[in-house]
């Protein structure tokens, strides 16, 4: 991790002990149901099994982790069985750690089978959960009964996304009404135990933006945002906005006055920020696309946006929000997820901001407490709202897919934000793509005003123009990432003083070498030029990297295996090249990583790029397109690699320091006749003119080149790989 410390604890920049809030942190736990399918996001993070986490979030300098001990999980089946196995271990193991847990009751449920959100019993049922958590770990003092209860009610009885599956207004109502009770009700009882509990109460921090002509929307949606902490704090009185609409849909009086009657202010309001919290309404639904169109009770039509690529000047951003709530609540407040999905350099740009926004807030007068790093472990399928599983996953601190949590440059930043150190990394010179103008819509960009990397910015410099130095390019462009590509004639990566002018000219912070011998039929004709290529050249730029301390990025292929494996081949696993191409590769690792031990080796299997007119995939539609019949291998099992994602995820991983070997391919493997097959009927090409060609005699490639790693599937599946080439393809 690049840094730059700006000072002690008590330095100026880095705020002091009094401008600085406590950094806590949360693990995505949401349970959830969609018809009878349960989504249980610690088992999808494989966290139930693997108490040694919570270890390594603590040693990370987290002062209290939201953590949940759920209703559902607890008592699924019936209220009077219960099951503290996980609890017991996790919260004690919290203790020891030092850790304080924000105990969690419901996050994003609908309760056990046995209830939901609109039974008249939820509350009541809450309560005796609570009672029994408190009851056996009296030592807790702070507690979330119910996560983001408008979210909740929204997603669950307005949206229709999540179970009871209702779409109304009147639903929706009675779902938010029925989680507010049940908080109150549930703090009581916790309270009759430990009467110091603090309720940490967390919700969305949304706000609504619109044109003028629908400025009656957003005022009612504004309004709306804070029903769930109106509710707590007893203010839906007779002048309150949305008394109105409670009443006339179904609320009765007696149920709004249980809660003046019962008032329950959060101790710590914890509001959520995402960057689809803001949102834009705009009535001129033809300046969008179909899926932001919709409409409200009054028959208006209207697209709803995200207000950071509808609106032009942006959204108001999460200071501008935070300062409304202290303003209308003045009581301590919290932001309790801090999450971007997204590649690595923009998550820890929006993680600095925050911490930046909330120190800021402090030295306002703001009682900001504490800034959360949401998802420590990540999260699954969020993506599809966990409607269904497609195996999405964003990575967060810790990135879980090999089955054990490995650091990301996000845990380095928590670190160095835990001790009062303000981090730098050159991914995080240039601002977020909420910032830049090609956050907005194409239609609305002007396009002179489109960001340019800052000519200050240290670049990655990216040794070959060829299709994965361009591919490279690319990604740096889409992530604000200042580089710097140079081609052979520009950079004879094999010349040694070439290659350290190179480097002392670009000042990079990290060096791709994409450049090399890409031609494996060619390889056998031409084996000293491929050799001299791919591998005296790769360790020639490696001894530079290392002479100057820069971080390598080199390429190697599923060709460096014999092919007489029936499983895919992982990185442990001994080479043994039956070609000169794989050759070439398997002498390039060796050398590079000698000469250069910290350097990343990827291993990539067949190359697919929907840009390359020299791309395999690419000329064999082009040849069904022109009207041949074309015979392709079905000989050889192999691995494929779509381009755009090797180069942002090896981006991703030079970001966080990762060295050795790593084998990125897009998950499963096929021969080129069942790629092409696939790949024909997705553009619609004639699939009836492809035919599988008998196996060459004339090369010696490996039966069965197929990659797996043990870092796990760190590209998406083949057939998501060929949807994304197939749609590549036919924009370009």
């Amino acid at each position: 991790m690049w840094r730059e410390s700006m000072g002690g604890p008590d330095s100026g920049a880095a705020g002091g002990t009094h401008d600085r809030p406590e950094l806590w942190a949360g693990i995505e736990c949401t349970v959830n149901r969609v018809g009878d399918q349960w989504f249980d996001q610690l088992e999808l993070l494989g966290h139930t099994g693997r108490a040694d986490d919570l270890d390594a979030v603590a040693a990370l300098g987290i002062a209290a982790l939201r953590y949940p001990v759920l209703w559902e999980t607890v008592s699924p089946d019936a209220p009077d069985r219960a099951d503290w196995r996980f609890p017991d271990e996790r919260l004690l193991r919290l203790r020891a750690l030092g850790v304080r847990p924000i105990v969690t009751l419901v996050h994003h449920g609908s309760g056990p089978r046995y209830t939901d959100l609109l039974d008249p019993g939820f509350a009541e049922g809450l309560a005796v959960h609570a009672a029994a958590v408190a009851e056996r770990y009296p030592w807790l003092d702070a507690y979330t009964p119910v996560n983001e209860p408008l979210t909740t009610a929204r997603f669950s009885a307005l949206y229709g996304h999540w179970y009871p599956h209702h779409r109304s207004q009147g639903s929706f109502l009675r779902a938010l009404v029925n989680e507010c009770r049940a908080t109150v009700l549930a703090m009581q009882a916790i309270r009759r135990v430990n009467p110091s509990a603090q309720l940490i109460q967390t919700e969305d921090l949304g706000k609504t933006h619109s044109t003028p002509r629908l400025r009656y929307q957003a005022r009612r949606e504004n309004h709306r945002r804070w029903l769930s902490m109106d509710l707590l704090c007893g203010r839906v009185g007779p002048r309150h906005p949305m008394r109105r609409l409670l009443l006339s849909h179904g609320i009765a009086e007696a149920e709004l006055a249980f809660f003046r009657e019962n008032p329950c202010p959060p101790d710590v309001m914890g509001f959520n920020y995402y960057v689809t919290s803001e949102r834009y309404l705009d009535h001129r639904v033809e300046r969008y696309p179909a899926e932001y169109h919709g409409g409200n009770d009054r028959g208006d039509r209207y697209a709803d946006i995200e207000a950071l690529r509808g609106r032009r000047q942006g959204p108001e951003g999460l200071g501008a929000l935070l300062r409304e709530a202290w303003a209308r609540y003045r009581r301590p407040l919290a932001i309790t997820e801090c999450h971007l999905g997204g590649t690595r350099d923009e998550q820890m740009r929006w993680l600095a901001e925050g911490w930046d926004t909330a120190c800021a807030l402090r030295r306002e007068g703001v009682d900001l407490r504490a800034l959360t790093i949401w998802a420590a472990l990540g999260l699954r399928d969020w993506n599809r709202l966990v409607t269904r599983l497609d195996g999405h996953y964003e990575s967060g601190m810790f990135d879980v897919r090999s089955g054990r949590p490995r650091p990301t440059a996000l845990a380095e930043l928590a670190r160095a934000l835990a001790r009062g150190e303000r981090p730098s990394h050159p991914a995080m010179a240039l601002p977020g793509w909420w910032r830049r103008e090609d956050r907005l819509l194409p239609g609305l960009r002007r396009a002179s005003r489109a960001a340019r990397p800052r000519p200050e910015a240290r670049p990655v410099l990216i040794a070959g123009a060829g299709t994965l130095g361009r591919a490279f390019a690319r990604a740096c462009e889409q992530r604000g990432l200042a580089y710097r590509l140079l081609g052979r004639a520009e950079l004879d990566i094999g010349d040694a003083g070439a290659a350290a002018a190179a480097l002392a000219a670009a000042r990079p912070w990290a060096v791709v070498n994409a450049a090399g011998y890409v031609d494996v039929d060619g390889a056998e004709r031409e084996p000293e030029r491929c050799h001299r290529d791919n591998h005296h050249a790769a360790e020639t730029l490696a001894r530079a990297c290392a002479a100057a301390g820069l971080p390598l990025a080199t390429f190697s292929s599923n060709l460096v295996f014999d092919g007489r494996g029936d499983r895919p081949y992982v990185e442990t696993d001994e080479t043994g090249p039956s070609c000169v191409y794989g050759l070439s590769k398997a002498a390039a690792e060796r050398a590079v990583l000698a000469a250069h031990p910290s350097a990343l080796v990827v291993r990539a299997g067949a190359f697919l790029c929907g840009r390359s007119s020299r791309s395999k995939l690419t000329r064999l539609l082009d040849a069904l397109a022109a009207g041949e019949r074309v015979a392709v291998s079905d000989a050889e099992v192999l691995s494929a690699s779509y381009v755009p994602d090797v180069a942002h995820t090896t981006l991703d991983l030079l970001v966080d320091g990762a060295d050795g070997l790593w084998h990125l391919a897009n998950g499963g493997g096929g021969s080129w006749f069942e790629m092409a097959r696939a790949a024909a009927r997705l553009v619609g090409a004639p699939v009836a003119r492809l035919a599988p060609a008998a196996p060459r005699t004339d090369r010696a490639l490996p039966r069965f080149s197929v990659l797996g790693s043990l870092h796990g599937a760190m590209l998406p599946p083949l057939d998501k790989a060929l949807h994304s080439w197939a749609h590549e393809r036919n924009a370009a």
